[in-house]
């Protein structure tokens, strides 16, 4: 059953001076903090990228940019915060950033959905359409008294649905806000099992694929989910295996999927086989580097340009951050505010880690770390990376450990430690070698036994006694 997650309470003020400016104001918890406005690169691979950032300043204003020609979510956060709101070109919007739910357990830094409030009173804004559409629809299920509902009766109720929304909006003439509605309806009737040949038909065949619009693509993405897996064991698919891992051949993947009779269209059958080579990528079936040379192939050939586009996403993705990349570098600061970077380091081993003292995860690593320290003092440097919002706590934190008399270093407002390594929760760790690239990524954590490791790596070589070879 879909429920509101988020949503806003209201509208926009009009401006042409900027393409789309954010002007917000924060919660008092928030003061010195980093805001950041997110987009998404495309809707297959749901890459992130940063657009814009600020401080947020002693009275908790803030201001944001963007320049974009059409209308789409954009994702707002501070540290594991994070909001969604609507922008359309030539609009600037005010905003408030709430504080954080004292309710919700986020100790370990998964992140948090929040309720972001775009000020004014213009109920035909999209922002408010939607949280009206989304209201209309949570209200179908506060009546219900019953613990289950049949797909046949949920049917019923979308359908109910369907004819009054129609009518509640048939004024609205925004075409994102029709696009946003008909979308949601194909989401739900595909929870509620309709037939996927006619949804197909109604929803995705003979339209325009709609590559940069968010619901149209949740739904494609929800309803050809595992497609080409799927077809792959089917007889007509049966040769997709040898196509990827025997031959890395994209021409042959694109013949096997011709014999899917459904898909007609030849660019939908190309995104269908780049959505389904990221899933590919990650199985055990398939061989990782083959997969990489056919979106490598697709990415060359293609005259598609939003496919060259999530090719080119899927490839940074995929090499992000795996064994034998450089290093990414950051800037953060020490325990007297000084400015540190990583590649200050370079030439010696380092166990890189990154902890929060309100996790008791990291805590209980951090401790195995004093006796690595001990051992391998002489060939790794030992680095960890405190990630506390406090300069305060993080002070309070080596004055109350003292045994952990390694680097351990801050993160300094706006640094961009954190993002570079991919750290989604209070905790992370990665083996660098002398030369700055990543030997393990992610590396085993102490409890994990990454001191096999490094007894490996440092265990010294017996001398060879066999007469003549050396």
């Amino acid at each position: 059953m879909r429920l509101i997650l988020l949503f806003i309470t209201s509208a926009f003020i009009t401006c042409n001076a900027q393409n789309i400016t954010i002007k917000g104001k924060a919660h008092a918890s928030h003061i010195g903090k980093e805001i950041v406005l997110n987009d998404f690169t495309d809707y297959i691979t749901y890459n992130l990228i940063k657009e814009s950032a600020d401080t947020i300043d002693k009275d908790g204003y803030f201001e944001l940019k963007l320049q974009s020609n059409i209308t789409r979510p954009v994702l707002i956060n501070i540290n594991n915060l994070v909001g969604k709101i609507y922008v359309q070109p030539n609009f600037v919007y005010g905003i408030y950033f709430p504080p954080k739910d004292s309710l919700t357990n986020n100790q370990e830094g998964t992140q948090t959905t929040v309720d972001i409030s775009v000020y004014g009173k213009d109920s035909t804004e999209l922002n408010a359409l939607i949280v009206d559409f989304n209201t209309q629809y949570n209200n179908l299920f506060l009546n219900i008294k019953v613990g289950y509902l049949s797909p046949a009766k949920l049917n019923i109720m979308l359908d109910t649905f369907l004819v009054s929304t129609k009518k509640r909006y048939s004024h609205i003439k925004n075409p994102y806000f029709k696009n946003y509605v008909d979308y949601s309806f194909a989401d739900f009737f595909s929870s509620t099992s309709r037939n996927k040949t006619i949804l197909y038909k109604k929803f995705i065949d003979r339209r325009p694929l709609q590559y940069s619009n968010y619901e149209y693509m949740q739904f494609f993405n929800i309803h050809f989910k595992g497609y080409l897996k799927a077809f792959s064991s089917t007889k007509n698919g049966g040769n997709i295996y040898n196509s990827i891992n025997a031959f890395a051949d994209y021409r042959d993947l694109k013949n096997q999927l011709k014999e899917d009779k459904s898909i007609s269209n030849d660019t939908l059958r190309e995104l269908l086989i780049l959505k389904g080579l990221i899933d590919f990528y990650y199985s055990p079936e398939f061989d990782k580097k083959q997969v990489q040379s056919v979106i490598e192939q697709i990415y060359r050939e293609t005259n598609i340009r939003e496919h060259k586009s999530i090719a080119f996403n899927m490839l940074q993705t995929i090499n992000q951050l795996q064994p034998g990349a450089p290093a990414p570098d950051f800037v953060v600061n020490d325990k007297d505010g000084m400015k540190v970077n990583l590649s200050n380091y370079k030439g010696k081993y380092i166990y890189l880690n990154f902890f929060s003292s309100e996790s008791e995860t990291s805590q209980k690593e951090m401790q195995k770390i004093i006796d690595l320290k001990k051992k391998f003092k002489d060939k790794i440097t030992f680095i960890s990376v405190c990630l506390d919002d406090s300069v305060t706590t993080y002070r309070t934190y080596l004055k109350t450990n003292p045994k952990q008399d390694w680097i351990i270093l801050h993160q300094a407002p706006n640094s961009s430690a954190k993002k570079a390594y991919n750290i989604k929760t209070l905790s992370g760790f990665y083996f660098i070698n002398p030369q700055m690239q990543l030997a393990q990524s992610p590396a085993l954590m102490p409890s994990e036994g990454i001191e096999y490791k490094f007894n490996a790596l440092f265990r010294p070589r017996k001398k060879n006694t066999i007469p003549g070879v050396r």
